[in-house]
């Protein structure tokens, strides 16, 4: 089928205004191509503008308009054609980091009342997971994995999911699966700890085995009224925080290994410098098979 005839409509990184149009004209400029009436052309136009809250800058050109203007003219451009599906390519990449985050909270509301099927590429993991019904996680072009966002972030399937999506980024520690005492220990080489809850299905698959250990910061836990199940790293130096308002991002050192925690505890005696036992539940720990990057559990 002939791109004119795919009933899709594009909104690009770049807006792609034509700079000596008014923005009247070049959101009108697609519909007068296929022939629409002039009064629908105008009503269309002006619905989208409305909606996009851009009705007093019709007769303006791109030049005069904002970042943020540029891309809502982008948009309205493409609403006006009230497409069956609409491709975005990185529309927010060119602003700033507070206009990206209005603009983001916009496009989701605006897909809401379309209710249009919309692919939105991005290199943000931020914001898909802020837009997306579902993510394809994409990597040197194959999809690494494709899943509504609960899935991706909860249960990446192999170690690329794993780091990318998650800020700040999952832990993931080199380890081996042992055996002590009929017990299961994972011995990361700074240190062993119990390891809990490993499913009896997989224990023949990772028992004396080179796998990575996973799990995200905002998991680990500091206290010690957890379940007896938790898995424990004692002694982790404090080596320093960020304060990021309601919360703290801890960056920890055991041994050459670095961690990362988050704290939402900031009256807490948490000071750089100081030696801290942490904690992770069991249904927030990860295995992934160090040969091929797999997720086990």
């Amino acid at each position: 089928v002939p791109p004119k005839d795919r009933d899709i409509a594009i909104v690009f990184q770049n807006y792609a205004l034509y700079p000596h149009m008014t923005v009247f004209q070049n959101m009108a400029f697609g519909l007068k191509l296929r022939g629409y009436p002039k009064v629908e052309i105008k009503q269309r136009v002006t619905n989208a503008a409305k909606l996009l809250g851009i009705e007093g800058l019709l007769d303006k050109k791109p030049r005069v308009l904002s970042g943020g203007q540029r891309q809502r003219v982008a948009v309205g451009r493409a609403i006006v054609r009230n497409p069956k599906v609409f491709l975005f390519d990185e529309p927010l990449s060119n602003l700033d980091a507070k206009l990206r985050v209005t603009t983001r909270a916009e496009l989701k509301a605006l897909h809401r009342r379309l209710k249009t099927t919309s692919i939105y590429v991005t290199h943000d993991q931020a914001e898909a997971m802020v837009l997306a019904d579902r993510i394809a996680v994409m990597n040197a072009g194959e999809i690494y994995q494709f899943a509504d966002k609960k899935t991706v972030y909860e249960r990446p399937a192999n170690l690329f999911v794993a780091g990318f999506i998650g800020s700040p980024p999952m832990n993931l520690l080199p380890a081996i699966v042992r055996k002590f005492d009929s017990e299961l220990y994972i011995d990361c080489k700074e240190f062993k700890a119990r390891f809990p809850l490993i499913p009896t299905k997989i224990v023949d698959r990772v028992l004396e085995k080179e796998i990575i250990l996973g799990f995200r910061p905002e998991h680990v836990k500091f206290s010690k009224t957890l379940s007896q199940d938790s898995l424990v790293i004692e002694q982790c130096k404090i080596s320093f925080i960020e304060r990021l308002g309601a919360k703290m991002i801890l960056h920890l050192r055991k041994g050459e290994y670095s961690l990362i925690a988050i704290s939402r505890v900031l009256s807490s005696p948490i000071k750089e410098g100081k030696e801290i036992d942490i904690f992770i539940e069991p249904e927030h720990l990860h295995l992934f098979d160090k040969k091929t990057g797999k997720a086990l559990i």
